[in-house]
């Protein structure tokens, strides 16, 4: 999909139906702009339900501040008039109110985009505006004048954020990261002191390249083929929905053969992600005019060395991530299901995934489908795409349940003797 040619209208429903469906903001709360080749303003309507917005609802401000639509623009229209103004290379505006961010605007603090790598060059530098009656122009005064010194993302105290960018879905795309990055602390913090990559570790993943592969191109695509790209696109999507993927992070791969695979494409939406876009890998060969994740190293070295592992995940949900930031230890003998499907999970160096990935591969056996990679992502294999899907699920919702302990009480393991049964249970 074309996200750049819909008509702005459009655009603004389809971002703020996607804010909304993640509970990022409520059904009044927050507001989206595009500012138009020819000077109009699109803006968000005020006082209408955000739950079920419709592209008739947007309002287009003219120059002259005149108004064409059915309702009123945001009350909000004030502060994304001021940006433009200040800000001529911003094209979008962003406001919302996800319940993470709220939290720092009220401590005015700014999460910390240093604890996994991209975030910080996705964000950029985080400002934050003084306090103002919503609505005012001195509240537009306040954010305009943090842009104006060049920074495109701004927290409100006590109050929310606002993102500019050139286009509404790069918008879209920092305020979702920013978003994730002050989940990701909130949860690290009940685990225990959250650790910020240095210099060094950024700069080294900032020039992570990708693979130079040759190209071929497909001359058939067999029934199985097909039907992978189908499950794998309907799973990504779930992931996405599911806030274990984010728009533009979350890697899926599915073995087709011994020496060929298909894997999801670097960059590109996971939510409106399509069949064709995948890549196929063939004896080390790209598809042809596609980008393949740039893991696709790692996904390969892992089917070549484990005959039994047909599908990899790698993904960065904020749960099992706490324990990737922090010394936390995860451990799988809290309850049945995580114990059966996780077995043992280790904790893998900064940068192992793309400075070694022969040795990450051996990390995985039958006894170790998963492993945790720090300050990066976790890495779940599995037999087949739903397997590899649902120990991903399986991870992210005991390191939930395992932080929850921290407010309620010590952590009990099951004790030997009943994972001895298990084993027996499950012939492990």
């Amino acid at each position: 999909m074309k996200f750049e040619l819909l008509h702005p209208a459009d655009q603004l429903v389809m971002i703020m139906q996607r804010i909304y469906g993640n509970g990022m903001t409520t059904t009044s709360g927050g507001n989206l702009s595009i500012l138009d080749d020819n000077g109009d303003i699109w803006i968000t309507p005020a006082g209408i339900d955000k739950g079920s917005l419709a592209s008739q609802d947007i309002v287009l401000v003219k120059p002259d501040g005149s108004t064409v639509g059915p309702h009123k623009p945001s009350s909000e229209l004030p502060f994304h008039a001021m940006i433009y103004q200040k800000r001529p290379d911003i094209k979008a505006v962003l406001h919302a109110h996800s319940p993470a961010l709220i939290a720092f605007s009220i401590v005015r603090k700014i999460p910390d985009t240093r604890l996994i790598p991209n975030a910080r060059l996705i964000c950029g530098e985080i400002g934050m505006a003084e306090f103002a009656l919503p609505g005012s122009r001195q509240l537009g005064q306040n954010i305009a004048a943090v842009f104006e010194s060049g920074i495109n993302t701004v927290i409100l105290e006590n109050h929310g954020i606002v993102v500019g960018e050139e286009n509404l879905f790069k918008a879209f795309m920092s305020f979702e990261t920013l978003d994730f990055c002050a989940r990701l602390e909130i949860e690290a913090r009940r685990l225990g002191t959250p650790k910020a990559l240095s210099d060094k570790n950024i700069e080294i993943s900032r020039k992570k390249q990708h693979v130079v592969l040759n190209e071929f191109i497909p001359k058939k695509h067999s029934s199985l083929e097909r039907a992978a790209r189908r499950e794998m696109c309907g799973l990504i999507h779930r992931a996405y929905d599911h806030r274990l993927f984010t728009s533009t992070q979350g890697t899926f791969s599915q073995r087709l053969d011994g020496n060929s695979f298909i894997i999801t494409p670097y960059g590109l939406d996971r939510k409106y992600l399509l069949e064709e876009d995948l890549v196929r890998i063939e004896n080390g060969w790209k598809e042809a005019g596609k980008t393949p994740s740039r893991s696709v190293l790692l996904h390969s070295r892992i089917y070549e060395k484990h005959p039994h592992i047909n599908s990899v995940v790698i993904a960065h949900p904020p749960n099992i991530m706490a324990f990737a930031v922090t010394d936390a230890v995860f451990e799988t003998k809290t309850i049945p299901e995580s114990y059966v499907l996780l077995r043992n999970v280790p904790k893998l160096p900064f940068g192992s995934t793309f400075m070694q990935p022969e040795m990450v591969a051996d990390v995985f056996s039958k006894d170790t489908p998963i492993a945790i990679v720090e300050n990066d992502c976790v890495i779940v294999t599995g037999s087949s795409l739903i397997n590899a899907f649902d120990r991903l699920e399986v991870a992210e919702f005991s390191a939930r349940a395992l932080i929850s302990t921290r407010t309620i009480g010590d952590v009990v393991n099951i004790d030997s003797e009943k994972i001895e049964a298990i084993d027996r249970a499950f012939n492990h």
